[in-house]
């Protein structure tokens, strides 16, 4: 690793090229500081996979320089991968908002976890190291307590923006303009910048916007019971439901374990008021329609969460009424539109009345920054180069071709992938070395132990099941004890593919015959000649690949041990 002592380097650990597994950090001299520690959660084809973490080698090898991780706001893909770093690396000090400081400290208690050093930051504070300063800048997300991050250097200041959208009527804050426009007077050389929506022309919808169609739904359907699925994690959609809820004598029924978490944290924390609302799913049973909301998750279609259960039928505590209003008060996230889709016609089925972002486009708004608004963030902050964060390599691309828009020279930003890095000397920056970087992926409780040729058998297995063959070999006389046993799963139906299990069979018998004929080989050799020689003959007879998995027996071995 070259790095020189008087430059700045900014090295991407996660987050480019995938909207998820948020991770970089900034490193001067023997100092580190790392931003976000984010998942990714695992697409289709990682079967098996729960979360996918950012590859944080690099920090295992200099752990000794890492002084503090910074959290920019309390969504899963910054912060859901805290837990499993602190479980590698040594983290000094973890920097959080208020409310993702609860979350966080929430994550760590249910994986038994013991950190005591975990500090809440606000936008006055100032974190000092002997080489660079931290600040924090108020910007308006889905979740309270959102911040950009100032990092001032020997070399020059970066701005990160974390999540951010401009909306000039929130329900929460407003973002900090001043500050921005204050430290683009001051100079910015790095912006590093959200581009989720950077495909998405003019200014986002504002929430009061969202508001204003609830409360719509709300004074129009008075008499149904309204059961509205949206993130969990959207604190302020949240709280206007609470709001509307009071205005309109109803009881709030919560369903699903990361909607209680968020809104019992915040209740304590002060972002939502009228806890006296929230009754048991018993108490709601006993109420009249127009005197309950509820409120669950679900909203992508997930097949175990509450909307989903509520929808088949097969949720022990709610059962659908046909006069029910359903809302999706969400988006569809990139790939969740067919689970989506099922889940509404299931609804539908049942004869309640759905509500969706497609039906009326100011049920859900992005806590994302649209075109216009990356443009504000550009020329608020008027940074010398920019690099486009957060966000697939189109979004990357197209939010690059807006900071040339807004005059900055194209060889002034930079488009990386991870791994990349990027080097600040004299408020000049140029293209770094790239670092290993490779998904760690999350299995139950085993980290980094599932890799690539793991998931090849899982896809395998899946696509075309898994073939035994179990032979028991005399290893005395060097032959055979009985005929092969040919075993499938997920391949072919046993009862119906006589002949071509015994054809399997009869080429099993040859090839371990043929091997045991070599005084040489060894039990490995044969395996291995079967998986070789079974392969291309099953793929010829069937068109399919399964797994073969050949397991050799030592029959006078097996008979001693029965023996003694």
């Amino acid at each position: 690793m070259n790095h020189k002592s008087d430059e700045t380097k900014i090295i991407v650990l996660g987050g480019l090229g995938e909207v998820g597994k948020n991770m970089y950090c900034i490193m001067h001299g023997d100092e580190i500081i790392v931003i976000d520690a984010g998942v990714s959660f695992a697409e289709g084809e990682l079967l098996g996979i729960d979360y996918v973490l950012p590859d944080y080698s690099f920090l295992k090898l200099n752990e000794s320089k890492i002084q503090a991780l910074f959290i920019t706001h309390g969504h899963e893909d910054h912060i859901g991968a805290i837990p499993f770093l602190l479980q590698s690396v040594a983290i000094p000090a973890i920097y959080a908002p208020k409310q993702a400081k609860e979350l966080i400290a929430l994550k760590l208690q249910d994986r038994n976890i013991r950190y005591d050093h975990l500090y809440a930051y606000d936008e006055t504070t100032k974190v000092k190291f002997k080489h660079m300063e931290v600040e924090f800048i108020r910007t308006t997300h889905s979740i309270p307590d959102s911040h950009g991050i100032c990092i001032t250097t020997p070399n020059g200041r970066i701005v990160t923006t974390g999540d951010f959208k401009f909306d000039l009527t929130p329900i929460g804050p407003m973002a900090d303009l001043y500050k921005l426009a204050t430290l683009g007077h001051e100079g910015v050389d790095l912006l590093i910048s959200d581009s989720t929506n950077a495909l998405n022309e003019g200014m986002s919808i504002s929430e009061s916007r969202v508001d204003d169609t609830l409360a719509e739904i709300f004074d129009t359907y008075k008499y149904n019971r309204i059961i509205i699925a949206t993130f969990a994690s959207n604190i302020y959609r949240l709280k206007h439901i609470f709001e509307s809820c009071y205005q309109h004598g109803r009881k709030i029924c919560v369903f699903g374990r990361s909607m209680e978490n968020n809104i019992d944290i915040s209740i304590k924390g002060g972002y939502i008021d009228h806890k006296e609302l929230l009754v048991s799913a018993e108490v709601a049973n006993t109420l009249k329609p127009g005197e309950v909301t509820i409120l669950c998750t679900g909203s992508q279609g997930e097949p175990l969460a509450a909307l989903s259960r509520i929808a088949e039928g097969t949720h022990k505590q709610i059962k659908l009424r046909p006069d029910d209003i359903v809302i999706f008060s969400s988006s569809a996230i990139p790939g969740n539109a067919l689970s989506i889709a099922k889940t509404i016609n299931k609804l539908y089925l049942k004869g309640v009345k759905v509500f969706t972002n497609m039906t009326i486009n100011s049920l859900h708004t992005s806590g994302h920054a649209n075109q216009e608004e990356l443009k504000l963030m550009i020329r608020l902050l008027n940074p010398t180069y920019l690099m486009p964060f957060h966000g697939d390599y189109r979004m990357l691309k197209q939010h690059a071709e807006l900071g040339i828009d807004c005059g900055i020279p194209k060889e002034n930003t930079f488009i990386l992938k991870n791994g990349d890095s990027l080097i600040l000397k004299d408020h000049v920056i140029t293209r770094g070395e790239s670092y290993p970087n490779n998904d760690i992926y999350v299995d139950g409780s085993r980290i980094g132990e599932v890799g690539s040729a793991v998931l090849k058998d899982r896809k395998i297995m899946a696509n075309d099941g898994i073939l035994v063959v179990i032979a028991n070999v005399d290893t005395e006389h060097r032959k055979l004890w009985i005929k092969p046993n040919i075993t499938t799963r997920g391949f072919v139906l046993v009862n119906e593919n006589e002949e071509l299990l015994k054809k399997i069979e009869t080429m099993a018998t040859s090839i371990i015959t043929k091997k045991l004929a070599d005084k040489t080989s060894s039990f490995n050799d044969i395996k291995g000649q079967l998986i070789i020689e079974l392969t291309p003959y099953i793929m010829e007879l069937t068109g399919r690949r399964p797994l073969i998995l050949p397991v050799i027996l030592d029959v006078k071995k097996e008979v001693k041990e029965h023996i003694s």
